[in-house]
């Protein structure tokens, strides 16, 4: 073979490499650019569902959270998620029971410890669960099928799902868990106006509402990382929503009791 065929074998073999090369490229790129959508949309839809939900009909508060959980559920399957890759997958059903059975042993403990101390009994007096059968009614129904059930379906399950993709969990954890934070800046609007101890602590007006929003966003934030940890760990979202809940339904149950016990 001639110098000049072999140059032209090489050149013909070097533009094969760059094409090949520059097509894996664009299908990595295009690759990207579908996860990061997908987180967009995840986003997008949670962005609405919250102001729905707080600014809209009182039927909207109700309803909105769950419908708009079951919808990215639904949208991340259809864009190709599988169901472990939501915490929904059966093989990790045994270990999330054992972490959630854990997890309320550990919170219902605490709970009623810091119901049952003076010093930290006033933070259990919140309004909205004065009367026992309220709060029975809230921590059995309400809460886990209007709060934790969907927003964990929908941050641990649909969010987590997509940033997985894009991301290590490292930063699947601190943007999870800074949104998770953000969720909830919404309702703590007025949170120090309707619990006693927050009052007492904060005082009223609007410098005591902000601090109020500020530290529900760092608690329920510093939560969502636990509640991601314990999905990571566990492998299924049945561990965070035992531990959502017990946060949330046994805290209704500890304020009742504290507003029953040490007040009434």
């Amino acid at each position: 073979m001639s110098v000049g065929h072999v140059y032209v074998a090489q050149a013909a073999h070097a533009a094969s490499e760059a094409t090949a090369h520059g097509a894996h490229s664009a299908l990595r790129a295009a690759r990207d650019l579908r996860m990061w959508l997908d987180v967009g949309v995840v986003v997008a839809v949670l962005v609405a569902t919250n102001l729905v939900a707080h600014f809209t009909t009182s039927l909207a508060s109700l309803i909105s959270v769950p419908i708009a959980a079951v919808a990215l559920i639904g949208i991340a399957r259809h864009r190709g998620l599988g169901w472990h890759e939501l915490g929904l997958g059966r093989e990790h059903w045994r270990s999330g029971a054992k972490y959630a059975a854990a997890a309320v042993v550990l919170v219902v403990a605490v709970i009623a410890i810091g119901a049952a101390l003076p010093v930290t009994r006033s933070l259990f007096l919140n309004d909205r669960y004065a009367t026992l059968s309220t709060a029975v009614v809230s921590s059995m129904v309400i809460i886990p099928l209007q709060t934790v059930i969907p927003e964990e379906l929908a941050f641990r399950g649909a969010l987590h799902g997509t940033l997985s993709r894009a991301l290590r969990f490292r930063w699947v954890a601190v943007s999870g868990s800074l949104l998770f934070g953000l969720w909830h800046v919404a309702s703590s609007l007025g949170l120090t106006s309707g619990n006693a101890g927050l009052t007492k602590i904060l005082g009223a007006g609007p410098w005591a509402q902000i601090a109020g929003i500020l530290g529900a966003v760092a608690a329920t934030g510093a939560a969502g990382f636990v509640f991601t940890w314990l999905r990571k760990r566990s492998g299924s979202l049945i561990a965070p929503i035992a531990l959502h809940w017990s946060l949330n339904g046994v805290g209704a149950l500890a304020a009742a009791l504290a507003w029953q016990m040490f007040v009434r």
